[in-house]
């Protein structure tokens, strides 16, 4: 069968330079999901006239029975799937008016949740020597450093569980809606918070692959792009798209010898510390 990738959030900004770096180095066939059709055949057409050739599925992160249509697909299609990356996510601009709470609400529902759901029904697909890449930021680790130290400590843990995450990530929503998230220790920034859960999870989920699929390459990180000229970063970040894609992509294409980075925060293809 085919190799397949998938790119989650794929018809714009980061996502789309990606899908446009792996149609050109990727050997297979390479899927631009996103929420919208409309937009996301729109992006493909785009490509389509740069000589490249992806190929397109519906996917909402926040719809179980969407991420579950693209996860069957994949299995009768292919078999399986060979590169993940985990990009979709979304983030208020700094003037938006929405009271935070609703933003914490929304901001983690989709780049925590989002994420986590998409990783448990796609992560059983990997095959052998695959390759999955979370998209993080490196908002993460600055915002970690301003959480509390008790939370520190349980995000910096090697012995969290998913559910235990879960449940943080669910805490500083209500402490965010009831305002006294600061109080309790959490920084003053949805889109930082749930970054840090993208991070952990991106660690939570390569111990788990370490355990339950030992010898078989798969290979499983987070990365930060960096600040990319997007809709969500502005006009005035330092990197065009491609550019933010190069982090992501290198990840994606580990040749099979490797076996490092492996679980870990990786910005301009180096280890950040967590």
């Amino acid at each position: 069968m085919a190799q397949v990738a998938v790119v989650t959030g794929g018809n714009k900004g980061v996502g789309l330079a990606v899908v446009r770096a792996l149609c050109k180095q990727f050997q297979g066939d390479v899927y631009l999901t996103a929420r919208n059709p409309k937009l996301g055949d729109e992006a493909v057409k785009g490509l389509n006239n740069e000589g490249l050739s992806p190929l397109f599925h519906q996917l909402d992160i926040n719809d179980l029975t969407s991420i579950r249509v693209l996860r069957d697909f994949l299995k009768e299609k292919y078999g399986g799937l060979d590169v993940l990356v985990n990009n979709a996510g979304i983030a208020f601009k700094v003037a938006d008016t929405t009271p935070f709470g609703t933003q914490a609400e929304v901001t983690v529902k989709t780049n925590y949740f989002g994420t986590r759901d998409v990783s448990n029904e796609l992560l059983p697909l990997i095959k052998p020597n695959g390759r999955v890449v979370n998209v993080s930021s490196m908002v993460s680790p600055s915002s970690l450093a301003k959480c509390s130290p008790e939370l520190q400590e349980r995000f910096r843990s090697d012995t969290i569980t998913q559910d235990e995450l879960a449940k943080l990530m669910e805490k500083f929503v209500e402490d965010a809606k009831n305002g006294v998230h600061k109080e309790k220790g959490w920084p003053n920034t949805a889109y930082g918070v749930s970054k840090i859960g993208v991070t952990v999870l991106s660690r939570i989920q390569a111990r788990q692959l370490k355990e339950t699929r030992k010898g078989e390459g798969i290979i499983l990180n987070a990365c930060c792009p960096g600040w990319v000229r997007t809709d969500m970063a502005g006009p005035n970040a330092t990197k065009s798209p491609d550019e933010g894609a190069i982090t992501p992509v290198y990840l994606s294409l580990l040749p099979t010898s490797v076996h490092s980075p492996y679980g870990e925060l990786v910005s301009e293809k180096k280890i950040v510390t967590w």
